[in-house]
């Protein structure tokens, strides 16, 4: 099959943009979907290898099902299950299957609690019977098969159960939880957000114990938001949230074994004794039990390994940094129980093997780059896969590598992002590749040389339908600011004219370890930015220091002191950009959402020789006001770093305000409390400073649902326009 780079089609289909200037985006156009790309749902490659399942859509029939589909022809081979076929299930949302297949776990009724955490109905589907059988009569949290498929364990009201798929009987492993006290085996709120996950327990291999995190709340101070609904009276949502400096949950680690109907404490000898569990993992045996413990400051790092038989521990691994230590779950156990580590302990992240007492092996990757994703070990070809940035730090790429560290391999071919799913059996890899240019096209790729096999999806009718549109190109390039060369990516109007004058809005987000700058297809708010070059403005984007994939020094080099060099270079950045003969330097803007939100107040306040307007969406105004995890990480607590806290709050520098100031947020934020703009509303007003504000009430951290983006991205519009855009040419 002969195969033409998606970039060669993608320069023909840019080219005729440019040209055609046919249609003009419109907000409707970006919030009803219009540009939505086609996607493989719930991918996952079957255990031998040869073929993977995916979740489809009947959008006629308001069905789900599960297919199965051969690697190497791409060609259906059944329908595993369907909800039509179902009497209980009318439609589900997500599948797992247990480790030999035989049995699916279908999720329906799923509804959202936080960012991570969910309630649903759960029901269990027997591959060779066709038997539907319910979990519970009761919404429950993160149900889990044993690795024998034989039982399922599960969340329900704080406390932990397991159902015997054989016998139907339910067994309640814990019985003291308590709503806003003590949870047992799901994450509080603070971990759930911060640490990214909310199953916080696990099987051993031989499915007869479950090790558990228990978290302890009681001295967590409470936090409530009123919920207004549409009744007479508003409700309250009270949570326990543990803001910087504040008592964090009291966590402690334990073992239930299911033959002798017993938990047991793990208790170990650790030099702190304010901790985080953040992870745990059961290694290939049995009785072993992998825990990372982790100090208040979250510099030192711990990996133990515990005889859950014996309840006898061993510190194996410790990794310490002067800022802070990333958690990750690249920990992968091999056959021999020596382990997969990935570290910065070089100053770039990398790629580790350990004997499994904690004795260095190799270093397997190393240079100055970052492995941006660990995706598994073929023990049959003793290779590594794994994703890094070493084409670029705005690019992703997929490699292999030898366990050794030799005959490394770029799998991946074209400049962009690219992400793979690989087969069980590692002959195989659906890659998904895109770039600025280039919407998502997924592949099927041989894993030995990254050869493309076939083409699955494209989104060729995506770039049809876009042919239609007026888009300007996505500028890529790097900008000198304070002795760095940052990312920067730029977007002008498709009818630019070098000897006119533009008014620019920068975009940033400048958080610690992220990206904005990426050679990656758009997303929605890309489409925004096409749509307000249409209307004259050009828009930019530069990541700072702070920022992540270009090294640990580079990332961490803003620890203590969040906002402050981040702004530096923001500021820098603009004032270089106005220096430039097409743009404005007297209408210059600044926007950002949360974080991001942070930096543009500050950027109104203190660049105000600078910056003519600015938006803040659901900023954070003051980091005593965030939670513990996240801010102590990167400032400590407020009692040791109470200047680092203070100096770089925009409510302390409301006086400065000359320019447009647009605040936002949704009074239902559980992420970044709406506290964060009332008290700096009252700052502002107190300083006799006159800005604008808008509330969405009842709205969470993302500010979405019916026409609420569209009214959002509408007020930001206008707002922009009447600022900054009434000169345009």
């Amino acid at each position: 099959m002969k195969y033409y780079s998606p970039l060669l089609l993608l320069f023909l289909i840019t080219t005729s943009l440019v040209s055609a200037q046919q249609k003009q985006i419109t907000l409707e156009d970006i919030w009803n979907g219009s540009f939505r790309t086609e996607r493989m749902e719930s991918l996952h490659s079957m255990a031998n290898g040869q073929e993977y399942s995916v979740l489809d859509v009947n959008r006629q029939t308001k069905s789900t099902s599960i297919d199965i589909y051969d690697y190497k022809t791409l060609s259906k081979v059944k329908t595993l299950v369907s909800s039509s076929d179902l009497a209980e299930v009318n439609y589900f949302s997500n599948y797992t299957f247990s480790e030999d297949e035989t049995k699916v776990l279908l999720a329906t009724n799923v509804e959202s609690i936080f960012r991570r955490s969910t309630l649903g109905t759960y029901f269990v589907f027997d591959v060779a019977t066709k038997k539907v059988t319910a979990i519970s009569d009761e919404k429950i949290q993160e149900p889990t098969f044993s690795p024998d498929g034989t039982k399922v364990a599960y969340g329900l009201n704080n406390n932990l159960f397991v159902k015997d798929l054989k016998t139907g009987e339910t067994t309640k492993i814990t019985s003291d939880g308590v709503d806003n006290k003590i949870i047992n085996g799901i994450t509080d709120w603070v971990y759930e957000e911060e640490f990214a996950f909310v199953r916080a327990f696990e099987w051993n291999a031989a499915s007869n114990k479950i090790a558990f995190i228990r978290f302890d709340e009681s001295n967590v101070p409470e936090f409530s938001m009123d919920v207004y609904g549409t009744d007479l009276y508003p409700t309250q949502n009270v949570f326990k949230y543990p803001k910087a400096g504040e008592a964090n949950s009291v966590v402690s680690l334990h073992v239930f074994d299911l033959e002798k109907n017993k938990t047991s404490e793990v208790t170990l000898n650790k030099s702190y004794s304010d901790f985080y569990i953040p992870r745990i993992k059961w290694t290939n045996e049995s009785n072993v039990l992998s825990a990372q413990y982790m100090n208040r400051h979250q510099n030192v790092l711990d990996l133990w390994m515990i005889d859950a038989s014996a309840m006898s521990s061993k510190l194996v691994l410790t990794d310490t940094d002067d800022a802070y230590v990333d958690v990750t779950d690249n920990l992968t156990f091999l056959e021999d129980n020596s382990f997969i580590w990935t570290s910065e302990k070089d100053g770039y992240n990398h790629i580790y093997h350990y004997k499994k007492d904690g004795t260095l092996i190799n270093q397997i990757t190393s240079g100055n780059w970052e492995v941006t994703s660990y995706y598994g070990f073929d023990k049959q070809t003793k290779k590594i896969f794994y994703q890094s940035v070493e084409n670029g730090s705005i690019n992703r790429d997929v490699y292999s590598i030898g366990l050794n560290g030799k005959n490394k391999t770029r799998l991946s071919k074209e400049e962009g992002t690219n992400s793979a799913a690989f087969s069980a059996d590692f002959t195989y890899f659906i890659n998904t590749y895109s770039s600025a240019t280039t919407p998502p096209l997924y592949t099927l790729n041989n894993s030995k040389s990254g050869k493309v096999l076939k083409v699955i999806k494209d989104n060729k009718a995506l770039s049809t339908q876009l042919a239609a549109y007026d888009i300007s190109k996505k500028e890529f390039s790097t900008l000198k600011v304070n002795g760095n060369d940052l990312n920067m990516w730029m977007i002008k109007p498709s009818n630019f004219d070098a000897s006119k004058s533009y008014p620019m809005l920068m975009y940033q987000y400048s958080g610690p370890g992220s990206q904005s700058v990426s050679n990656s297809w758009l997303a929605a708010n890309d489409y925004w930015y096409e749509m307000l070059a249409q209307k004259g403005y050009i828009v930019v984007c530069v990541d700072g220091r702070g920022t992540g994939y270009k090294g640990a020094a580079f990332k961490k080099s803003t620890q203590k002191e969040l906002g402050k060099y981040e702004l530096e270079d923001q500021i820098a950045a603009a004032k270089q950009l106005g220096d430039l003969s097409y743009i404005d330097k007297e209408r210059i803007g600044i926007w950002g959402w949360s974080f991001g939100g942070f930096m543009s107040s500050n950027a109104i306040f203190k660049g105000n020789d600078v910056f003519k307007m600015a938006i803040a969406v659901a900023p954070v105004t003051s980091w005593r006001f965030y939670d513990s995890i996240y801010t102590e990480r990167y400032m400590t607590t407020p009692q040791e770093n109470a200047s680092g806290y203070d100096e770089n709050s925009p409510i302390n520098h409301v006086d400065k305000l000359k320019g447009d100031f647009l605040l936002v947020h949704g009074t239902g934020d559980d992420n970044v409390h709406v506290q964060n703009s009332m008290q700096m509303i009252e700052a502002l007003i107190q300083a006799n400073k006159q800005f604008e504000w808008m509330i969405y009430p009842d709205n969470n951290h993302g500010i979405y649902g019916g026409n609420t983006r569209l009214h959002l991205y509408t007020k930001m519009t206008n707002f922009l326009d009447e600022t900054l855009g009434d000169k345009i040419n």
